[in-house]
């Protein structure tokens, strides 16, 4: 990131034609500033509700706000019936693309009776309003379906990543105390089917209360089949009455819980509710895309697994009535021309990614793009991680054909939508910054002490005012949820966890983590998490664990392990298996890039292990302040130790 500091001196106005016609100009931050609860009541207004509200904003116990206080809606109604009740039924909804080359084609009237089938399916399981519902998947409709499904009944989804480990979805299933898991025989990745039903078998041995298992065939790979327990998606949802009367639920009702790392190894369960949620969510993707319902072909090429894929592949788009692409596998399977291809076979005009596959991109070559038509794209946005200015620049140029903003949004799993983003219409872009935040949003540099910084400063960055899509607590655990968001800088002060700039003209760069949760390709992973199960390891007797700046990635993990006095095998094979063990233990996203094993790690005199230190090593730098350790020769140590016992492929 070292560009990444506000010294990057170019700019991109909007271009003309686009901005003459944008869906925001720039008197909505006047608007906005005006009147910030008016401004929000009147993003509301695009939703249809089945009940008004009585106050857009109760903050009378912060920091638990509720928004549209009173007013109810269906969440799947608003993304689905009422589009084909105003007669755009035909419209597509998803081109979907399966890895090997499978398609399907579902239009907004078919999506809706898949839904309602779905939701008739899941009543007839017993799932009631309140309900957690356990998805387990890979990027195919039924991913999407069983969500919208949920969404309808007023059962509360909980997505986990279809590559996260059984240890992972079990103390997920736990947590939120899913009674139902929706899950597949297996999905396509790199060219193979990848199970994912034995990860829900093996889960389940681990965790009690999950009364039925319904599986999508996907690969048609064998499976274990408990009888009773698991069921054939289309045995069951095939059979049902695509008709079904959506149910209003209260504006605060639970939609969905997303476990995202925090600074324990216990994950947290992010809780996002029903009409805040759906009001930022829409209008973030209608201002920030610039979406024009009847014409763009929009794609957020993210996992529905992730928040992105939550706010960005399903409930934004739909609710803007959005012709949406979805697609699989990976970018380099079959060729790594493929997202281009993609691009240019359904006419993409909206493209939504991350920066570690736009660097993939750049590391493979602009010849690869060349060969694509993508003259159909119109705006391009970055997603997950701050964009260093080379891969902003490479992408306006090499994808966007240099005619395409690129709007680089900063928000999080907690925010549910965009919070600091530049719009396409209205911004003077800068390479590398997220410039300004989202109209309706209060977010601000501060100091250590929570004091406003002024322009050309570094700090933390701060939300200083409720948003709609905020998260409401940490599933089951109000306590966690205060201390870890809202105990810094007091209860109406959000901290976000990542250190920010202001440059010379106010607008924003982001700098990346400030605890230590890693951004590896755009997931947060805890260090904690990778710590315990490196010590879980039989050979190791402890670890410490940093993500080291990767020009790939955005952060690569890095290890730093003391064997027992039992291993005394420091070599090639136990590094190797040791990553093998992460990987599995937590998911091959998680495996470190480098492993070493050294005699002691750097620790302060009451035992707390420096990993600053650690990183500077890590990043091959010079070290930091060393005076608090208890011996700084320790540091030397591991410094010769460096070339010999890493591992960094694989």
């Amino acid at each position: 990131m070292s560009e990444s500091n506000g010294s990057e001196g170019r700019r991109f106005p909007a271009p003309q034609e686009l901005a003459a016609s944008a869906n925001v100009g720039p008197d909505v931050y006047e608007r906005a500033e005006a009147d910030r609860l008016a401004f929000w009541e009147e993003a509301a207004r695009r939703l249809t509700w089945t009940q008004d509200w009585d106050q857009v904003l109760d903050w009378s116990n912060p920091p638990f706000a509720k928004w549209f206080v009173g007013g109810k809606l269906n969440v799947a109604y608003n993304c689905l019936d009422r589009h084909v009740e105003a007669g755009h039924g035909d419209q597509v909804a998803y081109h979907w693309e399966g890895e090997p080359g499978d398609t399907r084609t579902l239009t907004y009237a078919q999506l809706t009776e898949e839904v309602c089938k779905a939701a008739n399916a899941l009543i007839e399981l017993g799932v009631q309003a309140g309900d957690r519902v356990a998805i387990y998947m890979p990027m195919i409709p039924e991913t999407i379906v069983a969500m919208l499904a949920c969404a309808r009944i007023g059962a509360v989804h909980m997505v986990v990543f279809g590559g996260f480990s059984a240890d992972a979805l079990a103390s997920r299933i736990t947590d939120a105390g899913a009674v139902v898991v929706v899950t597949a025989d297996g999905g396509y990745r790199r060219g193979a089917p990848s199970a994912l039903k034995p990860a829900v078998d093996d889960a389940l041995t681990r965790t009690e209360g999950v009364r039925n298992v319904l599986v999508v065939k996907r690969t048609e790979q064998d499976v274990e089949w408990t009888e009773g327990r698991d069921l054939w998606w289309h045995d069951v949802v095939d059979r049902q009455s695509p008709q079904h009367t959506a149910e209003s639920f209260d504006a605060e009702h639970p939609l969905y819980i997303m476990y995202t790392s925090g600074t324990t190894a216990k994950p947290k369960g992010i809780l996002h509710t029903s009409g805040g949620y759906l009001t930022q969510v829409a209008y973030t993707h209608w201002a920030t895309f610039d979406l024009k319902p009847d014409s763009d072909v929009y794609w957020t090429a993210a996992d529905v697994g992730w928040v992105t894929g939550h706010s960005y592949i399903v409930y934004g788009p739909l609710a803007n009535r959005a012709t949406s692409v979805v697609y699989e596998g990976t970018p380099e399977t079959p060729h790594r021309g493929r997202w281009f291809e993609l691009i240019e076979k359904y006419r993409v005009s909206i493209l939504y990614t991350a920066p570690t596959v736009i660097r993939t991109f750049m590391k493979w070559g602009e010849d690869i793009p060349a060969g694509f038509d993508l003259t159909s794209l119109r705006v391009l946005g970055s997603v997950g991680e701050p964009i260093n200015p080379e891969a902003w620049l490479w992408y306006h140029q090499n994808i966007g054909g240099g005619r395409c903003p690129v709007v680089d949004t900063w928000w999080q799993t907690e925010t549910g939508a965009h919070m600091i983003t530049p719009l396409p219409g209205v911004t003077d872009l800068k390479p590398g910054s997220a410039q300004t935040p989202f109209p309706g949003i209060s977010a601000k540099v501060v100091d250590d002490e929570g004091n406003e910084l002024g322009d050309d400063s570094t700090g933390l960055l701060v939300l200083t005012a409720p948003w709609p899509s905020m998260l409401r607590t940490i599933w089951g655990d109000d306590d966690r949820y205060v201390d870890t968001y809202w105990s810094r800088f007091g209860k109406e002060v959000y901290f976000a966890g990542d250190g920010a700039k202001k440059d010379a003209d106010g607008d924003v760069w982001l700098l990346g983590r400030v605890d230590d949760v890693m951004n590896v390709s755009g997931h947060r992973i805890s260090t904690t998490e990778v710590e315990s199960s490196l010590v879980a390891h039989p050979a190791v007797a402890e670890a410490a664990v940093v993500g080291a700046s990767d020009p790939t990635t955005g952060q690569g993990i890095v290890a730093f392990v003391i064997l027992r006095g039992s291993a005394q095998d420091s070599g090639e094979d136990l590094v190797q298996q040791l990553r093998t063990h992460v990987s599995k233990d937590i998911g091959p996203i998680a495996k470190p890039r480098q492993i070493m094993v050294v005699q002691e790690l750097p620790k302060t005199r009451s035992g707390k292990i420096m990993r600053r230190l650690l990183r500077d090593v890590a990043e091959n730098r010079e070290l930091g302040d060393v005076t608090t350790l208890t011996d700084d020769s320790v540091m030397n140590l591991i410094k010769e130790k460096l070339p010999a016992s890493s591992s960094s492929e694989g």
